[in-house]
């Protein structure tokens, strides 16, 4: 629906039409910044026949805690109750329908101008049952809904570049996937949907990375407002503030509420999207030795310097340690910002966020009462500039390379003028860009991530987030018309609602990976700004709040 991450889809068979309406409910009332504040954790869910008439199966399947739990079915007021383990579920409808074990069928007609309404309530077996909700009142809360996010959408999205409607809905996509009381925001909302259709490259997408921090506050500012990113580096900043202080790395994940253990485990009663196995929660990353991070936070913090003023002494103290780890950490090995499961190793792309980290570091180090710093923190940042340039090139590959002292390519390593450690039409940059091109694309023109062994088996699709790369460092170099033919590319493999997954398959096109994919979502709005910028004869690539959104 236009506006509103509210879906409709339409039927159409031989004896008449219908629509299906499906929306996970807002808190009656909310608008603006109180957008989920209030959540009464419903789906809604309505059919309404709009022309002839449609017969119409309904099944109710409630299956918790990923399928181990068969639960109870009882008859309630207005509906039905569903009871076992740790849920409890509250189906609202208008329809008689029939208990077979723990599920519930009946089948209706429809005519042209009806329409009937459903809702799905969740609540812990702790909670007070709610009262189940009657046609006027899931019809309100539908409506409701739809204005909050309208309203929201009109209050905040004030992007006039190219791509405005695809650049405002992944926006919306972005606000959709924030989880409200803490403002983090999941990289996607499902699990275990593969990289490689049969494979085991089924990870659990559901957590905060630091990692898209500082390309997740960018795209913030420019498709959403800078309240919701500031929201989120709050999130961040509190769920990481003791591990630095205490001489740990920096995690490079975190569960909603800001939690730090996330295990992975397997789900064996579980077959997997298409047999992909094994279906995984948690992830085994959390605990990975991953640099980048303390550039990606501090690349957050540069972008939001100026709402920053006044910074408590405990938050700077933090900020100063980040910049003291990377400065102390930059030459050991690690995973890298792609989490290879195998052996560490000296990745590019970590040693250019740990030149970030001390870049911006030094040039806030007025608001981070760190002068005494500076000389140091700039004699470290020559030392990683000079190692990238020397170890990070490789003359064999026309361009920087995945890791020190190989010739592999790596897609991460187009970030290099996108944060400025070389202007983007240095011949070395100018030269990567097109290794890329060359090398590293599909048959469509998407770009792979890597295609070097990673110590997993199978082989994955190619990557979204990395085309956009892609299309905002060619736009930042002067390549404005190869950016423009390369944006389209990847944005031609959006699906039907405007969704984007992590990666494309390229020998079906099929969209793969978690979905919807936060990255890829973060990755368009980027490069339609970097575009824009370029058009417009911007002097600096940064998004700017007085030229790219409201400050509602």
């Amino acid at each position: 629906m236009k506006e509103a991450m509210v879906l409709e889809t339409t039927f159409v068979a031989k004896s008449g039409t219908a629509v299906v309406t499906d929306a996970m409910a807002l808190g009656k009332g909310e608008r603006g910044h109180d957008l989920g504040r209030r959540s009464p954790h419903a789906l809604l869910r309505s059919v309404a026949c709009t022309n002839g008439n449609v017969h119409v199966d309904f099944e109710y399947s409630p299956r918790p805690e990923y399928g181990l739990v068969l639960p109870l079915l009882k008859r309630v007021s207005g509906g039905l109750e569903s009871r076992g383990g740790a849920s409890m579920f509250l189906l609202s409808t208008p329809i008689d329908l029939e208990i077979v074990e723990s599920a519930a069928r009946n089948e209706f007609k429809l005519t042209s101008g009806q329409a009937l309404h459903f809702s799905l309530q969740h609540r812990s077996v702790l909670d007070e049952r709610p009262p189940s909700w009657s046609q006027t009142e899931i019809a309100d809360h539908s409506a409701d809904t739809v204005e909050g996010w309208q309203t929201w959408s009109q209050l905040h999205q004030n992007y006039q570049g190219p791509w405005k409607e695809l650049v405002a809905h992944s926006g919306r996509v972005l606000q959709a996937l924030t989880y409200f009381p803490t403002g983090a925001i999941v990289a996607a909302p499902t699990t275990s949907l593969p990289e490689s259709v049969g494979g085991d490259r089924n990870w659990d997408y559901r957590f905060t990375w630091v990692r898209d921090a500082s390309f997740t506050l960018e795209a913030l500012w420019v498709a959403a407002c800078p309240d919701e990113a500031l929201k989120f580096f709050n999130f961040l900043a509190e769920a990481a503030l003791t591990q630095v202080r205490r001489g740990a790395d920096l995690q490079i994940m975190f569960g909603i509420r800001g939690e730090h253990d996330l295990t992975e485990r397997t789900l064996p009663q579980m077959r997997g999207w298409r047999d992909s196995s094994p279906v995984r929660i948690g992830n085994g990353a959390w605990n990975q030795r991953q640099l980048d991070v303390y550039g990606e936070l501090m690349g957050a913090v540069f972008l939001l310097r100026q709402q920053l003023n006044g910074l408590d002494e405990l938050t700077g103290e933090f900020l100063v340690s980040i910049i003291d780890a990377a400065a102390s950490h930059w030459q050991q090995k690690d995973q890298g910002i792609w989490e290879i499961r195998g052996e560490p190793r000296h990745f590019l792309y970590s040693k250019l966020m740990c030149w970030v980290a001390l870049d911006r570091g030094i040039q806030m180090a007025e608001l981070l009462h760190a002068a005494d710093r500076v000389l140091s923190w700039k004699q470290t940042r020559e030392e990683i500039r000079e190692a990238i340039l020397s170890q990070g090139w490789s003359q064999k590959a026309g361009s920087f390379s995945q890791a020190f002292g190989t010739d592999d390519l790596d897609a991460s390593s187009l970030m290099i003028p996108i944060v400025g450690f070389l202007p983007a039409d240095d011949a070395r940059v100018l030269s990567t860009i097109e290794a890329t091109v060359t090398h590293l694309t599909d048959q469509h023109g998407l770009v792979f991530r890597y295609i070097a062994q990673d110590g997993l088996a199978g082989k994955e699709g190619s990557f979204l987030l990395c085309t956009f790369w892609l299309a905002q460092s060619q736009a930042m170099s002067g390549q404005l018309d190869r950016a423009k033919v390369t944006f389209a590319k990847a944005v031609g493999f959006a699906n039907d609602v405007g969704l984007l997954s992590e990666e494309i398959l390229p020998d079906t096109k099929e969209l793969l990976g978690n979905f919807p994919q936060a990255f890829s979502h973060i990755g368009l709005i980027n490069a339609a700004w970097a575009i824009f910028q370029r058009e417009s004869g911007a002097s600096e690539y940064e998004p700017t709040m007085t030229t790219s959104v409201s400050t509602v």
